[in-house]
């Protein structure tokens, strides 16, 4: 039976439908709030359905902070659009500051604006609670003490990667190194990915010699040079480090080529997102590597199910995994406001947040997230998997099974 839409999922169905997406605020009223909170995100153009799912991922943690509490701090939202420029992003985080008088900033997308977002963090006394950028030199060689990362990072993803390929090369690497081919996109967050993965295979000790190591621009249209490259190479494995549109083109003009008859293809971080299914449908070719930061079927648990299941009931769609990060971001928030002895300074807000750990979505029974004090970034199980038929989450046709799953490295 076709489900009705609620009023509310109409609306923003209507929103999305009409490009109507510019400066939005939820929650507490201005005067009501405990705290005000500005949330950054691509609302049009490259990258605009990862901000629409994190709109009804934060609408759903205002939501669900109101079960969570007794007595549930009140949470004033501002949601504006970066257009993914950095220039524009500095301008917004510094009017929310200065305008709005926000104490929190979160979200963003691109991790080469995070980066430069956390330069002005301290200087403006506010806390960045980041939801998806993704680059490990934010909780690494880059980290300011106000940055908080809700999702795994690159370092985190490719210490499950290498895993991953340890356990399921075996046959190859009795024999000899596996060859290795990498492609990913021309900033930062490629160029993380490539140097994590290195330093995981060298801790996991895998023996593998480098066929190839390619850089497209972002937002490129034509592959075909980079697929005759891999051709030529002919690896065993190609980690393709892509995300969103970018990945999803590549994908369609491999199908045209036999190269994935000749190398398995990965792709660690975000390959396994729902948007990145759904897309492709019966173009997703079977048997592909891949993870996301938030899976629609994996964990089988209620509180997977019940997020996944309101966040359709609210957007007439499923989730992307960002929609998940923007839910544990003011998730976050809620925790810090509420654990945190008055006054609520700057300081005892981040002792908060480093010592943090609750349920999310994405945890299996058994685990919660927690907060790694000394980096700032949220530890939480990886799910690495491959592409089966499987139409329970229509549109997609396909999704991923077969798990491997991976505890964080410095799991205690």
């Amino acid at each position: 039976m076709r489900k009705r839409l609620t009023f509310a999922a109409f609306g923003l169905l209507f929103l999305w439908s009409h490009g109507a997406f510019a400066r939005q605020e939820f929650g507490a009223s201005k005067a009501d709030a405990d705290a005000h909170v500005g949330c950054l995100y691509p609302l049009s153009g490259y990258g605009v359905d990862f901000g629409k799912d994190s709109v009804v991922g934060i609408q759903l943690a205002l939501e669900d902070i109101n079960a969570l509490y007794e007595n549930p701090p009140k949470i004033h939202v501002i949601i504006d659009d970066t257009k993914l420029k950095t220039s524009r992003s500095l301008r917004l985080v510094r009017d929310f500051v200065k305008q709005d008088k926000v104490q929190y900033i979160c979200g963003i997308v691109s991790s080469g604006i995070a980066l430069e977002v956390t330069k002005i963090i301290e200087e403006l006394g506010v806390i960045f609670v980041g939801t998806d950028n993704a680059s490990s030199r934010l909780t690494g060689a880059a980290l300011q003490r106000n940055y908080f990362r809700m999702t795994n990072n690159t370092a985190q993803t490719m210490d499950a990667a290498a895993q991953y390929i340890k356990d399921s090369f075996q046959g190859i690497l009795e024999d000899r190194p596996l060859r290795i081919a990498f492609i990913g996109p021309d900033y930062d967050y490629g160029y993380q990915n490539w140097r994590d993965f290195r330093r995981a295979m060298a801790d996991q000790d895998v023996a593998y010699t480098t066929v190839a190591a390619l850089w497209p621009n972002l937002f490129e249209v034509d592959f075909s040079t980079y697929i005759n490259s891999l051709l030529n190479a002919k690896p065993d494995l190609i980690v393709n480090e892509q995300w969103g549109d970018d990945f999803i083109t590549f994908l369609r003009q491999v199908q045209d080529t036999d190269l994935l008859k000749h190398s398995k293809l990965a792709n660690f971080g975000s390959g396994g997102d729902y948007d990145v299914l759904k897309e492709l449908g019966d173009d997703m070719p079977l048997g592909l590597i891949l993870s996301a930061r938030h899976h629609v079927n994996w964990p089988n648990t209620k509180e997977n199910k019940r997020f996944v299941q309101r966040f359709y009931q609210r957007a007439g769609h499923y989730p992307s995994y960002v929609a998940q990060g923007a839910y544990s971001g003011i998730l976050a928030i809620a925790y810090a406001l509420k654990h945190t002895p008055p006054p609520h300074t700057i300081d005892k807000v981040r002792e908060t947040l480093g010592g943090l750990r609750f349920k999310l979505p994405e945890d299996p029974d058994g685990f919660s997230s927690y907060m790694d004090p000394e980096n700032h970034q949220i530890e939480q199980v990886i799910s690495i998997g491959q592409t089966v038929a499987d139409e329970r989450f229509p549109p997609a046709t396909r999704l991923l099974g077969n798990w491997r799953n991976y505890l964080p490295i410095r799991h205690p």
